[in-house]
């Protein structure tokens, strides 16, 4: 039977290892402090306010607060710990408070013996007058009498500290709070060593369970706490701090930049989003309401090669094996599939196979590979072409929007052409792209098909359109376009010399529209040892 949430944090009080707990403000964080595995969640009054954007001094009522948690507790099974200020009133709006709690299955309310409405202790705390024993001990007890779940916990906060005052006041206060009924006692201090926190942890030896948060006295090393016999530390703040900050970063490169395309891969993807949310069931509504509509796109990476031109670091594997950023090619390239949803991933190995050790993948061999070319990789492939698929070099890195546009893009064979023909980011011999029109950037989405593909210049007349990036998108009739050329192409006596560009080419004679997906930069590919600096730069 699995345990209630009040009991789970009862478990957490009375437990006789020091325990801990994490800030979240919505539910989405509430989500993330449970998934990264916390055993309970502290719902912050300064990060819930924070949230809402107002100020941490009840302006933000307490229905408001009520409502979000009912968003949190809905997305988590572990126990909730409200920050529940002074009770949002007197002893009728604290019982009211903890019927609502508990309908909302929050395992328990911790106030503070402050005045309403209150303000955060850090700031001008010693000028922020205390509540009166009496009417505090009035309100722990009509919490206590209102509470149908038995294992509830109201904790109470002493702020004598935080006010100013001395040890012995703190003292008495968590005496009389102690004795009304309060499940445990949270002793607060704003100095930037636990000194105080000590001192009170002595005098108090273990009478009911003891909550810190050390906010200001963070670096303390958390054997000292249990030591000192402290039951349980509230980490209050740092979810809404980290959210803060990674939004101020994220917020102002995208305005300097005026583009998303340099943060997209820093940040998570709308799948991580979707998973917080509850991918399984959204997977299983899917399955039943979009039956038509699942993605079945595959990959096919050609990944035969050595790579001779990296030297040693190609002696016992092959070029998509090595690391770049503690990650290898083939597992940033696979992942970037997985982003956009393309599970199917086959890898077209030769050279130095055994040594690929990447999951998700499927691996089909070239054994001639030393006398053949990318052609004969690709028919080695065959039995694993799906009706939508992506043909991808193995040694491409590249920003997640250029996979997602060409997945976007109409046609029913794509290229991907960068644009910027003068880049000094590419190495290796370039695949100039003679496209129908050159890339007009104010346009999206242009109509350009691909007229011809050739490592040098002088191979046509007028300006390339760009250089192919080594990946297109086929599907529909383009299936059909590319297993015809495949089966014609393998009779010609050259056959096993022939790479992709050949096998475009030949379309483009036979009459089939390749479209041509234009874009700027943001991808590299690994050629030579100068590649691994630029890769470990853009990576970064």
């Amino acid at each position: 039977m699995n345990q209630t949430r009040s009991h789970q944090l009862r478990s957490l009080l009375q437990s006789n290892e020091l325990e801990f707990i994490m800030e979240a403000h919505n539910g989405i964080s509430a989500r993330i402090v449970e998934e990264v595995g916390f055993r309970g969640i502290w719902a912050s009054g300064l990060a819930i306010s924070a949230q809402f954007g107002v100020r941490d001094s009840n302006e933000a009522s307490w229905t408001q607060v009520v409502d979000m948690l009912e968003f949190m507790s809905d997305v988590t099974d572990i126990p909730i710990l409200l920050d529940g200020d002074t009770g949002y009133g007197n002893f009728n709006n604290m019982r009211r408070l903890v019927r609502k709690l508990e309908q909302r299955h929050i395992a328990g309310v911790c106030i503070e013996d402050k005045q309403f409405p209150k303000l955060n202790s850090f700031i001008e705390g010693e000028r922020q007058p205390l509540a009166d024993i009496d009417e505090f001990c009035g309100k722990i007890m009509a919490g206590k009498d209102s509470q149908d779940d038995d294992e509830f916990s109201i904790i109470a906060r002493v702020e004598a500290l935080i006010a100013g005052w001395d040890l012995a006041e703190a003292l008495r206060r968590a005496e009389a709070y102690h004795e009304a009924g309060a499940d445990g006692i949270l002793i607060h201090s704003k100095l930037s060593r636990p000194d105080e926190i000590l001192d009170f942890a002595g005098e108090w030896a273990g009478r009911s369970p003891l909550i810190i948060v050390p906010t200001t006295y963070y670096s303390t090393p958390v054997e000292v706490y249990a030591k000192a016999g402290i039951s349980l530390v509230i980490w209050a703040n740092h979810m809404i701090r980290a959210a803060v900050a990674a939004m101020l970063k994220t917020g102002r490169e995208v305005l300097k930049d005026s583009s998303v395309a340099n943060v997209e891969d820093r940040i998570a993807s709308v799948s991580d989003i979707f998973t917080l949310q509850g991918a399984d069931e959204l997977t299983a509504a899917q399955k039943r309401y979009l039956a038509n509509g699942q993605s079945t796109t595959g990959a096919v990476v050609l990944a035969a090669s050595r790579g001779n031109a990296l030297q040693d670091l190609t002696e016992d594997r092959p070029k998509i094996m090595i690391p770049i950023g503690g990650k290898s090619l083939l597992r940033r390239l696979v992942d970037v599939f997985k982003r956009q949803g393309i599970h199917s991933v086959c890898v077209v190995a030769g050279y130095k196979a055994d040594s690929i050790n990447v999951s998700g993948v499927k691996i089909c061999l070239n054994k001639q590979y030393e006398q053949t070319g990318e052609l004969a990789s690709l028919l080695c492939a065959r039995p694993e072409f799906q009706e939508d698929m992506v043909i991808s070099y193995g040694d491409l890195l590249f920003r997640d929007y250029i996979l997602q546009d060409l997945l976007t893009a109409e046609g029913d064979l794509v290229v991907t052409v960068d644009s910027a023909t003068t880049a000094d980011y590419i190495s290796g011999s370039p695949d100039y792209a003679w496209c129908s029109r050159p890339d007009d950037r104010s346009l999206f989405l242009q109509e350009v098909t691909l007229e011809h593909i050739a490592e040098s210049r002088e191979s046509c007349t007028g300006e390339p359109g760009g250089r192919w990036i080594g990946m297109l998108r086929v599907r529909g009739q383009g299936m059909d376009w590319i297993n015809e050329a495949l089966d014609q192409l393998k009779q010609h006596e050259n056959f096993n010399r022939m790479d992709i560009p050949d096998l475009l080419n030949y379309l483009v004679a036979a009459g089939k529209p390749i479209r041509v997906h234009y874009i700027n930069g943001h991808w590299l590919d690994i050629n030579v040892l100068h590649d691994i600096d630029r890769a470990m730069h853009f990576t970064s």
